[in-house]
């Protein structure tokens, strides 16, 4: 699936080794995936390596993969962008076409969104999660929340968990997935 926004934010440069020598292999920009059933949820999908990486072959992201959450071994890489939670709050938003695109989207991510609360989910990852711009907020089982703000970082060591927005302004996160065990 290739992203819906033609808006680019970030750049991604790949380095591979070819006849012993380092070497570009890709320098691009990051295309932003425009939520458009949620306004301002931006996603942008860094990397994915669904399993242990073998470095004896080339490293390469020929199209979408089928998931985004890695296996055990594997790793992801996402940037993403939160809107504020009034944009859930509007009457007009339509959680059903959300979910609908998120499936599509997110693949082996958004299956795991429980039915009662879009936000809540849990992978079989270990994510290091760190606050690049804004204000969020990591709600867990027992309804704690902790307010997070630009720099500070999460250690998700696959436990339940939702993002909130509770600010007035977008917030825009790192996360890089490592996919465990269970």
């Amino acid at each position: 699936m290739k992203p819906e926004n033609k808006k680019a934010s970030y750049r991604r440069v790949v380095t591979a080794e070819i006849q012993g020598k380092s070497v570009i292999q890709s320098d691009e920009l990051l295309e932003n995936y425009n939520f458009k059933t949620v306004p301002g949820y931006i996603h942008r999908l860094v990397w994915v390596n669904s399993s242990i990486p073998d470095l004896s072959q080339q490293q390469k992201m020929d199209g979408y993969p089928e998931s985004v959450v890695p296996g055990p071994g594997g790793t992801s890489l996402h940037i993403v962008t939160f809107p504020p939670s009034s944009v859930f709050e509007d009457p007009s938003f339509d959680g059903n076409a959300a979910h609908k695109e998120a499936l599509s989207r997110l693949k082996g991510l958004a299956d795991h969104f429980e039915a009662e609360d879009r936000a809540m989910h849990k992978t079989n990852t270990v994510d290091y999660a760190v606050v690049f711009e804004g204000e969020i907020w990591l709600e867990l089982d027992d309804g704690k929340t902790v307010h997070l703000q630009k720099g500070n970082v999460v250690v998700q060591n696959g436990t339940r968990h939702a993002w909130r927005n509770k600010g007035a302004a977008p917030a825009t996160m790192l996360f890089f997935l490592n996919g465990a065990k269970n």
